[in-house]
């Protein structure tokens, strides 16, 4: 039931849809906003099937990783979504996979406010402080962009997207390819209107990062 769409569409406990990999409802639950999120497969494994994976244990099973990841991350303080449920649906040599978690309210992808932000320093200081923070508790996140970066009102900024996310000891090349990933998503849906800002802003990004001046 709480991983059926269709329950939550008729209960009239849908809100909407958010963006980003997989299918994801925004949710208006008794136990407040959340999101309900299917795993689905991109690219050419698409062909074959959109929603079922490999089946090689439940604690191995997608949804139950990243369920265990956000445990993990909140219990360290880190600004993550709250996990709620985590549903691994075995079909034989397969499954289906669904994660329940809290929903962050009143943010905006960091991708949506490049334009209107691209002169706030602090902004771009504060995300990349932010991302320090997870590189320092060694945790290498799968597809850090633009989309994954969350900012709320009072400029806080969150993480999502733990699918795939791991722990590392001796990160450091891991990380420097986390920022590298990064800067190609704003690269590309950096507006035409601001190009310029683009390097400044990485520097200020950059700057958080380091919590210095920009090693050359």
């Amino acid at each position: 039931m709480l991983f059926d769409p269709v329950y939550w569409e008729r209960q009239g406990r849908l809100a909407g849809h958010a963006v980003g990999r997989g299918s994801a409802l925004l949710l208006e639950t008794d136990f407040g906003p959340a999101v309900l999120r299917q795993y689905l497969r991109g690219g050419w494994p698409a062909r074959i099937s959109h929603d079922r994976y490999l089946f090689t244990g439940f604690d191995r099973s997608r949804p139950l990783t990243e369920f265990q990841m956000l445990v993990t991350l909140s219990g360290m303080g880190l600004p993550v979504p709250r996990p709620l449920a985590a549903l691994c649906q075995r079909h034989g040599l397969f499954y289906r996979g669904w994660l329940l978690m809290d929903r962050i309210l009143r943010v905006q992808a960091l991708a949506d406010v490049i334009a209107e932000r691209s002169e706030s320093p602090e902004l771009w200081r504060r995300a990349g402080e932010t991302i320090a923070r997870f590189h320092r508790a060694g945790v290498v996140h799968a597809d850090l962009n633009a989309r994954n970066i969350l900012v709320a009102e009072d400029d806080v900024i969150h993480l999502v997207d733990f699918d795939r996310a791991r722990f590392t000891a001796e990160g450091s090349a891991a990380f420097r390819a986390n920022l590298k990933r990064l800067k190609r998503s704003l690269e590309k849906l950096w507006p035409p209107s601001v190009r310029g800002k683009l390097t400044a802003c990485w520097a200020d990004l950059l700057g958080g990062y380091y919590g210095t001046a920009v090693p050359s």
